[in-house]
């Protein structure tokens, strides 16, 4: 797709990989309005992008759909619209599952995905012509132990993804999925990894999402596991 001018709304972009992919694509002279929940980051980012900023908890579609018309009403038009909001929640067995913790899981990875992309659609489907672009995870292609009720909310976010993608294909509108690795983000808290310092940083995994944009026909599907190590499929 062109970035330049391309019209572009970002869900969790205050801070980690959201921030990097608002600075990415503001430097290739495309429009951002940034948007995420109760972050005093949103507001400098803003003004460091000169970008719209707006509050939005996706876990609320009436906040979902406010930042639609807010594009709209800017720009007249979304070209790509990318769902980045996410939580995570501490390693543990299964039968210790905080489920409190796992319900805000589900309500952020996947609600408040599906939110964005029938927000997106309603307006990309007028035009015939849209980019969605789904922050996931690898967690969402295979599980991991101490890891289920994380997993269990990406599986969920990538049902959604694959299922609505084979729905709008005949209306131009593109869905992306990307699926990161560990990254360097504030996503952990205090519970970080043990290899917290290999995991890649924000800027790089940014750089590889929005070379792909920029690519004719950006591959729908990419897994990040290493900045060196990207792999790519278009779907079928």
């Amino acid at each position: 797709m062109e970035l330049k001018d391309a019209k572009v709304v970002l869900t969790g972009g205050a801070r980690g990989l959201g921030a990097a992919l608002a600075r990415e694509l503001a430097s290739r002279g495309a429009h951002v309005l940034i948007s995420d929940i109760d972050s005093p980051d949103l507001a400098d980012l803003g003004v460091e992008l000169d970008s719209p900023t707006m509050h939005c908890n996706v876990t609320d579609r009436e906040q979902v759909e406010a930042l639609g018309r807010a594009a709209i009403e800017e720009w007249g038009k979304i070209d790509l619209w990318i769902n980045n909001a996410g939580i995570w929640m501490p390693y543990s067995p299964a039968e210790n599952i905080d489920f409190g913790r796992a319900h805000q899981l589900v309500e952020v990875n996947y609600f408040g995905l599906a939110y964005g992309m029938l927000e997106a659609i309603k307006h990309m489907r007028e035009r015939k012509s849209g980019i969605i672009l789904n922050t996931i995870s690898v967690r969402a292609l295979k599980g991991k132990a101490l890891g289920a009720a994380y997993s269990a909310s990406k599986f969920a976010a990538e049902g959604f993804t694959q299922s609505v993608r084979d729905e709008v294909k005949e209306s131009g509108i593109r869905v992306l999925g990307v699926y990161p690795y560990r990254i360097k983000t504030g996503l952990f808290g205090e519970h970080k990894h043990e290899d917290y310092d290999q995991s890649m940083e924000p800027a790089d995994v940014a750089k590889i999402i929005v070379n792909n944009l920029a690519e004719r026909e950006p591959a729908e599907h990419i897994e990040i596991w290493k900045t060196d190590d990207v792999r790519k499929k278009q779907t079928v």
